[in-house]
């Protein structure tokens, strides 16, 4: 017996056993509403795709190439769309994830409109998304579900392969993916972190990042302006996200570490040394200082330390905040990851100024020489100029090699007129293959474009916009999305049926029966889409 006849099997004896009062009840159809809503809360989520984040994590490091990848999405609708379009076109949904970026929630969630990625943002706002988020993807699953449970109707009624569609009832793979949700610097403080890790977790995360920025005076990870907090302050939150996880039960979650040292040259805060080469320690290390002789050397206000046997002054600008050595990013860097994985966290994520696989790669093994198995999660930003960078790397190769490169001028290669060229194909080449070599070579095991749908959101707006409103008219619209839709199979097409208007008639029918009021009939317009295309 198939697991959906099991179900009705179940529904059955549940009726039977309160007597005439359910007769109205189908077993059939409540077997059918329980399959389509497998999920029933957000922590039921959290941790049935933190077992699958575990088991992925496990996977890459069995093998490389068995590495994850995400987009970022600020909207439900863009969610589920995407999942649909995965499992479309590569028939599962496996190693494929959703990124819930920071930087998205502020410029397109806020109530105060636009904003800059410096956690101003209401912070209930990130919760809210997840559960938006998976809110549609639990309403794709109830929709492919549903046009698998009309294809049973249809082929009982005239004979078809009743079997092999329970089977694929049966065999159904979710479109709910693991996400991976950005707290920013955990808006306030451990509790702070702690209060809002745990909504976010209710809401359905199984993997929080945390950064190591001062919370109110977070950056976007590719602006100016950085300012990093001690390592002890950063484990705190850590530890705050775990207990979070604990307390509601979901024991596997996952906690990605980020630093953004590599660009931050600034601190605000000199933590205190209770013992010779500790963590604080070796913060304050890295801090510029000038040594102090005498008490007229200090000016008002100023700072003194004692530091490797020396009394010191650490260099503080005009706003209180204190300067790191320069050239001391890389170094840092290597020592927050190491000990964010000593102390809890699961996953790196290493903010970089450039998409650079030997940069990374650096990084990677300095850090695995202490944590053989560290794995990062790696932002492949839209704030990279990809074109420009990859066509600089290859020029710079060439160049070291003894290539001739009169031909190119390296300020200039995001020009057009290079397009076709041996170097721009060779660029090319190596960004299509970044996220495999990166995989291989520098430890990323998830890799992500943060804010990938805002910008496909802007062109097609744009190229939309430009048709419509232009000599094209209608046509822009016609013949740049809907005739695309068709052609392409896009299920969006019948926008009607997307939104949920069948599954409402479905119900309709269990609920009233032949009295039910229904909008999918013969007048309905979608029907004008059930054409070959």
């Amino acid at each position: 017996m198939s697991q959906y006849e099991q179900e009705i099997s179940k529904f059955a004896e549940l009726k039977n056993a309160q007597g005439s009062a359910w007769n109205a009840i189908s077993p059939e159809y409540a077997a059918r509403m329980k399959l389509q809503n497998r999920f029933r809360t957000g922590l039921e989520i959290a941790k049935y795709t933190a077992g699958i984040m575990r088991q992925d994590m496990a996977d890459y490091d069995a093998d490389s190439a068995q590495y994850t990848q995400s987009l970022g999405c600020w909207h439900g609708f863009v969610g589920q769309q995407k999942m649909l379009a995965v499992k479309k076109h590569q028939g599962t949904t496996s190693k494929s994830y959703l990124y819930l970026s920071g930087w998205m929630v502020a410029a397109l969630r806020s109530e105060f409109g636009p904003l800059p990625d410096q956690s101003m943002h209401e912070k209930t706002s990130v919760p809210a998304l997840i559960e938006e988020l998976y809110t549609f993807l639990r309403q794709a699953d109830a929709r492919e579900l549903g046009n698998l449970f009309n294809q049973l109707d249809e082929a009982k009624a005239t004979g078809g392969n009743v079997a092999q569609i329970r089977q694929q009832i049966d065999e159904f793979e979710t479109h709910v993916v693991p996400i991976i949700a950005d707290i920013d610097a955990g808006f306030g403080n451990e509790e702070a972190t702690y209060l809002l890790a745990k909504k976010m977790i209710e809401a359905g995360a199984c993997c929080i990042q945390i950064e190591n920025q001062v919370s109110d005076a977070k950056q976007c990870g590719h602006q100016d302006g950085k300012v990093t907090v001690p390592h002890e302050d950063f484990l705190a939150k850590i530890n705050a996200v775990r207990y979070a996880f604990l307390e509601l039960g979901v024991d596997d979650g996952v906690i990605v570490a980020r630093t953004d040292s590599l660009g931050a040259g600034l601190t605000q805060k000199i933590p205190v040394s209770q013992s010779e080469g500790d963590l604080a320690a070796q913060y304050n290390a890295f801090l510029e200082t000038a040594e102090v002789d005498s008490v007229d050397a200090l000016g008002e206000g100023d700072t003194v330390m004692k530091l490797d046997g020396k009394l010191v002054k650490p260099v503080r600008l005009p706003n209180g905040l204190y300067k790191f050595k320069e050239n001391t990013g890389v170094e840092r860097v290597v020592l927050d990851c190491i000990t964010s994985l000593q102390n809890g966290a699961d996953l790196l994520w290493i903010e970089t100024e450039k998409p650079h696989v030997g940069q990374i790669a650096e990084m990677v093994n300095a850090i695995r020489e202490e944590v053989p198995n560290a794995k990062l999660v790696y932002n492949n930003s839209p704030s990279f100029n990809w074109t420009l960078n990859f066509r600089q790397q290859v020029f710079d190769a060439w160049k070291e090699s003894g290539k001739d490169t009169s031909a190119y001028d390296r300020d200039a290669l995001m020009s057009a007129v290079y397009d076709d060229s041996e170097l721009a194909l060779q660029a090319d080449s190596k960004i299509r293959t970044f996220q495999e070599d990166a995989a291989r070579e520098a430890g990323i095991f998830h890799h992500l474009i943060t804010l990938p749908t805002y910008h496909t959101a802007a062109l097609s707006t744009d190229n939309l916009a430009k048709g419509y409103f232009g000599d094209d008219g209608m046509l822009a619209y016609v013949k740049g999305v809907q005739r695309q839709e068709i052609r392409q199979g896009l299920a969006c097409v019948k926008h009607q049926a997307m939104a949920g208007s069948d599954l409402g008639d479905t119900h309709k029918e269990y609920f009233s029966g032949e009295q039910a009021l229904k909008a999918s009939g013969e007048d309905n317009t979608m029907n004008q889409f059930d054409v070959v295309a």
